[in-house]
C-alpha cells in the first residue's frame, strides 16, 4: 500500500491530504508559445496578476524566457535576469502569494530568490546549469524538478525513462544534503522529442500512467496547458484554441493523483479542480432498483 505523499511548495503544504494547488503562468517573455500568457508592460502585468489572484491561484510562476523545445528562444542571461527581477518586484508589491521562478539558469534563480521567490521551477531537473545546485544549497527554496534526460536512453518505455530522469535529479539533491520534503516532481510534458517515439504519443503514455510517479514518494506537478500534443489530439493547431483540450487532460491528471496544476487559465482550471475534488470527496454510487414498475434511486456509500 502506497504511503500518503506530503511535501512543501514554498510555504504551502502539498500532497494527498491537501488541496490541489494551482500555479498561474506569468510569462514576461515575448517569445513564449502562448501569447495569452505574455505580459510585458507594467500595467498589463499588474492587471494580469490581480486577475489570476482573483481567479484563485495559489502560486504565481514567473518565466523570463520560453523553454519550448521547438522554438528558437535563446536570450542573454542578463536579459532573463532583468525580465524576471522587474516582474517579481512588481508582483511582491501587489500580493503575498508565493512566487515561483521558472528557470534553469543559476544566476536567474539566485536573483529571484534574493527578491523573495520561494520556489525554483527547473525544466532541466537541475541538469541545465552546473551552478544551480550551489544556489539551491545556499537559499534552500522549494523545487519543482522536471524530468530531463542528458542523453536519450535505449528503453522504449516513456514512463521508465521519466522515472529514471527524475531519480537522477533526486540523487543530485540527496548528495547535496537537500531536504527532499521540499521537492515536487514534474514529468515534463512536451519536452521529450525523439524520432523513435512520436512526442505526442510519449505525452499521452505518460499522462495515462501519472499515478506510477507516486513510486518516487514526492508530490506530482504537471504542466499540460495548451501544449502541442493537445493540438494533435484535438486538431486545434493554434494554442489559443486549446483550452477545452487542456481542461479535459487536466481532469485525467487529477484522477491520476496530481497535486499541482500549472496553467495559463486559472479560472476554468479552478472549476475543474473543485468539481473533481468534490466528486472524489462526496461521490454517491447510484443503484437503480425496480419496485412495482417505479424506479427508486438508493444512495450507496
Amino acid at each position: 500500500m502506497t504511503c500518503s505523499i506530503q511535501g512543501k511548495l514554498g510555504r504551502l503544504d502539498v500532497g494527498d491530504e491537501h488541496p490541489v494547488r494551482i500555479m498561474a503562468i506569468v510569462n514576461v517573455s515575448p517569445e513564449s508559445f502562448y501569447k495569452g500568457s505574455v505580459v510585458t508592460g507594467v500595467n498589463d502585468l499588474k492587471n494580469y496578476v490581480r486577475r489570476v489572484i482573483d481567479e484563485g491561484c495559489d502560486v504565481i510562476d514567473v518565466g523570463g524566457r520560453s523553454t519550448a523545445p521547438y522554438l528558437s528562444t535563446e536570450i542573454p542571461i542578463s536579459e532573463e535576469v532583468d525580465r524576471v527581477s522587474r516582474a517579481i518586484k512588481i508582483i511582491k508589491d501587489l500580493t503575498d502569494i508565493p512566487i515561483s521562478v521558472d528557470t534553469f539558469r543559476a544566476e536567474v534563480a539566485e536573483e529571484a530568490l534574493k527578491l523573495g521567490a520561494e520556489i525554483v521551477n527547473d525544466v532541466t531537473g537541475l541538469k541545465g546549469d552546473s551552478k544551480m545546485i550551489a544556489v539551491i544549497k545556499d537559499y534552500q527554496p522549494s523545487l519543482i524538478i522536471c524530468a530531463r534526460e542528458l542523453r536519450p536512453q535505449p528503453s522504449n518505455d516513456p514512463l521508465a525513462r521519466v522515472l529514471n530522469a527524475l531519480r537522477e535529479s533526486l540523487d543530485m539533491l540527496l548528495k547535496a544534503d537537500y531536504d527532499l520534503r521540499k521537492v515536487v516532481i514534474d514529468p515534463c510534458i512536451g519536452f521529450f522529442r525523439y524520432q523513435n517515439i512520436p512526442w505526442y504519443i510519449w505525452d499521452l503514455k505518460i499522462i495515462a500512467r501519472l499515478n506510477e510517479l507516486r513510486s518516487l514518494g514526492r508530490p506530482i506537478a504537471i504542466g499540460i496547458s495548451r501544449k502541442s500534443f493537445i493540438g494533435v489530439t484535438t486538431g486545434r493547431e493554434r494554442p489559443e484554441d486549446r483550452l477545452y483540450g487542456s481542461l479535459a487532460y487536466t481532469v485525467i491528471a487529477l484522477l491520476h493523483g496530481v497535486h499541482v496544476i500549472r496553467t495559463h487559465d486559472v479560472l476554468p482550471t479552478k472549476d475543474v479542480v473543485n468539481a473533481i475534488t468534490s466528486f472524489r470527496n462526496y461521490r454517491i454510487n447510484l443503484r437503480l432498483q425496480c419496485v412495482e414498475d417505479s424506479l427508486l434511486m438508493e444512495d450507496v456509500r
